[in-house]
């Protein structure tokens, strides 16, 4: 199968770089021509543009910072798709909109995936990340082989969009652990605690989680880079309130999380590391929240191992 990818950045850089480290016919597209370049020199073809990616590949995946930045790139592949083709959207984007923009290649005789990642971007750049895929069951199994290069763990959640709903909603849960952790390891400062000891208590307690185990090590550190910012963190938490609000369900916590971020985009602007979250607290309590012996950021320490599909209990 020759793949196109378009997006390059923080986690299309890295998911594409395990399509070509493991020997697929890679074409690549990015509005950064040194990202390009970069990919080139590790063994991809320099895709040209959209258009000439759907034109010529069998799939193009998408991996954008946003759902307008998808549509703007869809418009352009529209005209190019046809039987064979496959789309797939691996951005985190709404619900509502990958189920428009794929009804459209679908009218076309292609076929549309949303396929977004869920786990760091250290577990992207190895191949070890979890994936969730919507999609029709043929369809899911022909690109299973590629979603197995990229991810460790791969789950068919169903119906085009329902991966957009799972990927806001885990999001969202680890938006609130982020700013739990934060809060927890803020006190445990202002208590006189050693953090080193607080990280460990947190993490073999009923208190831990993936994003302590992570996060909690860079907020740390000092360093606070998780290769995710705040305008990201806003803008999936904004997803996953339009997914609540379609459902009719009234929200009380993401409400306040979403005020949290704007404030953290207000003070530090929208490209600020979103661990830094924990500096509104750092600055109400003239705290310095690190400590020695924690990474500046995380790496994956399990081997490259093919994927395979997570089977659901029924």
């Amino acid at each position: 199968m020759k793949i196109g990818f378009i997006g390059l950045g923080n986690v299309g850089g890295k998911l594409s770089g395990s399509l070509i480290r493991n020997g697929h016919d890679v074409h690549v597209h990015d509005l950064n021509a040194d990202f390009v370049a970069a990919k080139v020199a590790a063994g991809a073809q320099d895709g040209q543009s959209p258009a000439h990616l759907m034109q010529t590949c069998d799939a193009v995946i998408t991996c954008l910072p946003s759902p307008a930045a998808s549509a703007a790139v869809m418009d352009e592949m529209l005209p190019h798709v046809g039987p064979g083709k496959i789309w797939m959207e691996m951005s985190t984007t709404d619900e509502a909109e990958v189920k428009r923009i794929g009804a459209q290649v679908i009218a076309a005789g292609g076929a549309a995936v949303d396929c977004p990642v869920s786990g760091g971007c250290h577990r992207a750049d190895t191949g070890n990340i979890s994936i969730f895929a919507g999609c029709d069951r043929p369809t899911f199994e022909r690109i299973l082989p590629l979603l197995t290069t990229m991810g460790r763990r791969v789950l068919h959640t169903g119906d085009l969009g329902s991966a957009s709903v799972l990927k806001v909603l885990t999001n969202y849960l680890a938006t609130a652990n982020l700013v739990s952790c934060a809060e927890a390891l803020t006190v445990a400062k202002g208590a006189g605690m050693d953090l080193g000891v607080a990280y460990e208590a947190m993490a073999i307690s009923s208190g831990t989680s993936f994003v302590h185990e992570t996060e909690s090590q860079v907020i740390l550190n000092g360093s606070r880079d998780i290769s995710f910012t705040m305008d990201l963190v806003a803008k999936d938490i904004g997803l996953f309130q339009d997914v609540a609000d379609r459902a009719g369900v009234p929200l009380q916590l993401n409400p306040l999380l979403i005020d949290i971020f704007q404030d953290g985009i207000a003070r530090f602007g929208p490209r600020e590391l979103s661990p830094n979250i924990i500096k509104r607290l750092e600055e109400a309590t003239g705290l310095d929240v690190t400590a020695p012996g924690f990474p500046a950021e995380m790496t994956d320490d399990e081997p490259e191992e093919q994927g395979a599909e997570v089977i659901v209990r029924r």
